[in-house]
């Protein structure tokens, strides 16, 4: 069965609700705190924003996680030479946040400790703290990436993936 209070958030998620929730200084935050964490261990992280799925998606029942598994791969976050790459996804009409690791991390870490991230990100959307969440979020993500792939002294690993935020 069809939810259409779901449907209805949706569809009318435009691209002027993800700007008023994510204007340019707030990316620029974002983007700075991915670039600072980079610093610190070996990894890549992508950011990626959407307002809404397409109605036909949500019809079908299309979830956040089968979302940013296509953003994963349409992003190429899975294209890092050590297969260290993390994918933070916010679905804004569902305030949702999914994180998809590349295979690096299978074994290394718990889908728990993915999902504690995404609870607190999710617990500042609910609060209107889009731009606090995300930064968070970039921040406890990058301590998990430094405990398996911390970075190499002296050295600075080659940005793999962009620092900016996709908006999708």
């Amino acid at each position: 069965m069809m939810d259409w209070s779901r449907w209805f958030r949706h569809t009318f998620a435009t691209r002027s609700a993800v700007r008023r929730a994510f204007p340019p200084e707030m990316l620029g935050r974002i983007e700075a705190a991915v670039d600072a964490s980079e610093r610190l261990h070996a990894g890549e992280i992508r950011v990626a924003v959407e307002g809404g799925l397409e109605p036909g998606e949500v019809a079908r029942g299309k979830s956040p996680r089968e979302r940013a598994l296509e953003v994963f791969a349409a992003l190429g976050v899975w294209d890092t030479e050590a297969n260290n790459g993390v994918l933070i996804y916010v679905l804004l009409a569902d305030r949702d946040v999914e994180i998809v690791a590349d295979r690096g991390f299978n074994g290394r870490v718990s889908a728990a400790q993915w999902a504690a991230v995404c609870e607190d990100m999710q617990r500042d959307f609910r609060a209107g703290r889009y731009a606090e969440g995300v930064v968070a979020g970039v921040g406890e993500v990058g301590r998990i990436i430094g405990a398996h792939y911390p970075q190499r002294p002296g050295q600075r690993d080659e940005d793999e993936l962009p620092n900016r935020p996709a908006l999708l």
